[in-house]
């Protein structure tokens, strides 16, 4: 991945469509970044994506984004491009607390709202990474296979 790990700033250099910290982020701007990288692969390949792989990879930006909103203080960064046949979403937020999976059903045996994006993210990315930052906060990356 091609950003500064000690500011977490991105670039837009390379194919690498990044956001640094210092204007608002918002979960559109990541799926954007995403959609824009997948078709500029399509335009220097000549290879057609897969429907249902950016549409996994468009999911993992969103739940990625609003994690970091809901749950981490906010998006300090992000950064999108290509691994080979995938898309490579990096979305980093304030907050040095791990991800976390609740059991969907509380203590009386109901339904719980939210706590489904992680497993969302685990199930539809081939990989997943959390790093924590110098600066403090962490990186979640996920790779998604989209041709």
């Amino acid at each position: 991945m091609r950003t500064n790990d000690a500011t977490d700033r991105g670039n837009a250099q390379d194919g690498v469509l990044g956001h640094g910290g210092h204007e608002q982020c918002r979960p559109a701007d990541v799926r954007s970044a995403v959609r824009q990288a997948v078709s500029g692969r399509c335009g220097t390949s000549g290879c057609p994506y897969d429907e249902d792989g950016l549409s996994d990879a468009l999911l993992v930006a969103s739940e990625l984004t609003s994690n970091a909103i809901l749950h981490g203080g906010g998006i300090t960064g992000f950064d999108v491009d290509m691994d080979g046949p995938a898309v490579r979403v990096s979305v980093s937020d304030r907050s040095d607390r791990l991800p976390v999976t609740h059991d969907p059903l509380d203590e009386q045996g109901r339904q719980r709202t939210g706590g489904r994006g992680w497993p969302i993210v685990c199930r539809l990315a081939r990989n997943v990474k959390v790093a924590c930052l110098p600066s403090g906060g962490k990186r979640i990356t996920a790779v998604v296979p989209v041709f």
